[in-house]
């Protein structure tokens, strides 16, 4: 398998109903690890990007959160319908979603 350009990490933390941090479970990460798997395929995209569920990369109250690297780049508040954007704009065009970054003071 040859390295890829850029590895997504969708979060995909679970906490029980009531946690006092919440999680990205809570809040449809389900339905955008299965929207990037989905892009991942239909763009054919195996040797240049890489897609991964992941534990909490925090801040729960933000998610669904999505950490993209090498660039360290990370969204907050992901929807399915966002993903498609971040395929487009970021992971093949380069240019990070703007709209969809976590706030200076966050990251």
């Amino acid at each position: 398998m040859p390295r890829p350009q850029k590895h997504v990490f969708v979060c995909s933390q679970q906490r029980p109903p009531g946690h006092p941090r919440g999680s990205c479970g809570a809040k449809g990460c389900q339905e955008v690890l299965e929207e990037f798997m989905f892009e991942f395929q239909q763009r054919q995209c195996f040797d240049t990007v890489a897609v991964t569920p992941s534990g909490c990369i925090g801040p729960c109250s933000m998610g669904p959160n999505v950490l993209v690297y090498p660039e360290g780049v990370f969204y907050t508040n992901v929807k399915k319908e966002d993903v498609k954007a971040i395929f487009d704009e970021h992971l093949l065009g380069g240019q990070p979603v703007e709209r969809l970054r976590a706030p200076a003071e966050v990251w």
